[in-house]
């Protein structure tokens, strides 16, 4: 959880209900928020239950398997004053969209100079480690890293979830908001009063001396890492991004100037990964401050396959970031 959590009542919820927590608020606070998506007002992936019950299909709005229909409605609407989330469910529907999330909410707000602004929110759930195959189971937030005009956040924790949904839904610039199928049903204490955790700040999730490791999608899978690892004297300290863009270079680029050396996880493939962007940036920026290689640890440049037992010997997992973090501290 964040050190700067705020002192205040808090109740006990899972990732996608701080998510509906957080999104319920806001269209409480807000008439302009309204929700849309497949499956949105059944609550079929439990973020959403109850939504229609208190605001009415007016505001909570079932929509067509047609992606590119919905999300280009929303951007209309956010351009002219609401403020849409818009729930896709799995992360690969996107693809049918691009041509509205890239070439319409990515850039309409440079290309009306400003006078318009895109106020929109995509939640995208990465299905990853769910046994659903190549067609449901892309990691996309590397394609989308190369589009400028988005911001990219992804919460580690039930307390951040409800925070960034928040700051999501209040930012005038569209916003995807990813989570990973692993994390629905993590359990934490959400303070019941409205709060925000801001985008593009990172979160050292544990301290430590000897080696870097920014874990995106895996901090569960870090932080695992680095208790086994402690016992034999390797001092981890794990930065929790929360953010991909904007990316919080700062913080990790502090971070490796004074242990010399980084480990970035990633959930995606290897090739163009946001773990691929961190080490060319710890490359660029602190070079000299390295005391070893950098290490990504990521997917492999394959699909997810069917196979149970095959997609988990090709997933991210505490195995692969332990021995990483070995070789650059051996190195």
């Amino acid at each position: 959880m964040s050190p700067a959590e705020p002192k205040t009542e808090s109740k006990t919820l899972s990732f996608l209900e701080a998510i509906g927590d957080g999104l319920a608020g806001e269209m409480r606070r807000d008439p302009t928020v309204f929700a849309l998506g497949e499956d949105i007002a059944a609550g079929v992936y439990g973020f959403s239950a109850g939504l229609v019950d208190e605001f009415g299909r007016d505001r909570v709005r079932d929509t067509p398997i047609s992606e590119p229909g919905f999300v280009g409605m929303a951007v209309g609407a956010a351009m002219a004053g609401m403020r849409p989330f818009v729930d896709l469910n799995i992360a690969t529907f996107i693809y049918v969209a691009m041509d509205q999330l890239v070439n319409q909410a990515a850039k309409n707000r440079f290309l009306f100079g400003g006078q318009t602004k895109i106020p929109m929110v995509i939640h995208l759930i990465s299905f990853h480690r769910s046994h659903v195959a190549a067609q449901h189971g892309d990691r996309p937030h590397p394609l989308l890293m190369n589009v400028p005009g988005w911001k990219i956040v992804a919460p580690s924790t039930p307390y951040d979830a409800k925070g960034l949904t928040i700051s999501a839904i209040r930012d005038d610039d569209p916003v995807i908001l990813f989570q990973d199928v692993g994390s629905w049903n993590q359990r934490g204490p959400v303070p019941v009063e409205p709060y925000t955790v801001p985008i593009g700040r990172a979160h050292v999730a544990r301290q430590g001396r000897d080696v870097t490791v920014v874990a995106f999608f895996s901090l569960g899978e870090a932080l695992a890492a680095a208790d086994d690892l402690a016992i034999s004297g390797i001092d981890v300290e794990v930065i929790d991004p929360r953010s991909l863009a904007p990316l919080d270079e700062r913080t990790i680029l502090d971070s490796v100037s004074r242990t010399g050396r980084l480990v970035a996880v990633d959930t995606a493939n290897i090739t163009c990964s946001a773990a691929s962007e961190i080490a060319a940036m710890a490359a660029d920026r602190v070079f000299n401050s390295l005391k070893a290689p950098i290490r990504r640890v990521c997917m492999p440049n394959v699909h997810i396959p069917f196979s149970k037992p095959l997609e988990q010997h090709v997933m991210v997992n505490k195995d692969k970031i332990v021995d990483a973090i070995k070789s650059v501290v051996a190195a």
